[in-house]
């Protein structure tokens, strides 16, 4: 069976785990060691089944418990080269930019690293994983595309739009994780300042409810049997402003999916999709 949870996504964390019939790995590990495994176990999945931790780029709500969870669990970290050092130099902070000179010193220090490229395939047991380049202002961004038991499954957040190639790779998904993190309007008259929203709001930045309404009434083909949506901007977004969007634009298809349209949450693991 293969199962598939976003234990969290948003601004203040993002994680969610991917499990075949032999294998379970974690997508991002942005919440501590210790909320990330209280949500895994309450969502009925064993920490101790966990082979890797696969990383999208290098912000702090994707990566804050990286490192305890690694060495706690005693995993891999699979994570591009640039997303690597960049996120060493942000966890070692200005005044450290010098490697420690024992490892037992250096909080950035993984035991287990493997890097991968985008573009090129890998496997972590019986899960394959093609990572792919997505328009965000992080050193090395991500998406991937997990083939695993005969499913393609799909996971984009963090883009400020739908580019070409991002578009080409989320085709013939059975399920798709994909970003509506805001409203234009609330954004434009919520509390950020106006060079966060212009950040926000750029081509390196978050996809709006907007953006990916346009992609789903366009471009989108319809195969997921189930749609989530995810990392909603807490202040700048409300859940149902962002499944109107999306129902509208899927129109008519949406009784094609069984109404499997899903949104994920900040505060709580979603009930796990099962396959």
């Amino acid at each position: 069976m293969v199962r598939m949870t976003v234990l969290a996504s948003g601004s203040r964390g993002n994680s969610a785990v991917l499990s075949s019939s032999g294998t379970t790995i974690l997508i991002d590990a942005g919440l501590s060691c210790r909320e990330t495994l209280r949500r895994m176990i309450r969502a009925g999945e064993d920490p101790a089944r966990l082979s890797a931790i696969v990383i999208t780029h290098e912000h702090q709500d994707h990566v804050n418990g990286l490192a305890v969870l690694a060495r706690k669990l005693k995993i891999p970290v699979y994570i591009t080269v640039g997303t690597h050092h960049e996120w060493q130099r942000w966890v070692r902070g200005p005044a450290t930019r010098q490697v420690p000179l024992y490892k037992d010193d250096d909080k950035a220090y993984l035991d287990r690293c493997e890097h991968f490229r985008a573009g090129e395939k890998f496997q972590v047991g019986d899960i394959e994983i093609l990572p792919f380049t997505i328009p965000h202002d992080a050193v090395d961004p991500v998406g991937f595309i997990f083939r695993l038991e005969g499913l393609r499954i799909g996971m984009a957040t963090d883009l400020g739009y739908l580019a070409a190639n991002v578009k080409m790779h989320l085709r013939g998904c059975d399920a798709l994780v994909i970003e509506s993190n805001h409203d234009v309007e609330m954004l434009r008259g919520g509390p950020y300042p106006w060079s966060v929203k212009q950040r926000v709001m750029s081509r390196v930045g978050h996809l709006s409810n907007d953006s990916l309404a346009e992609f789903l009434s366009t471009d989108y083909d319809g195969s997921a049997a189930f749609l989530v949506l995810a990392h909603l901007s807490e202040a700048n977004n409300h859940p149902e402003l962002a499944r109107q969007a999306a129902e509208r634009a899927l129109g008519d298809r949406l009784n094609l999916v069984q109404n499997r349209l899903v949104l994920a949450s900040q505060t709580e693991a979603m009930e796990a999709i099962r396959f």
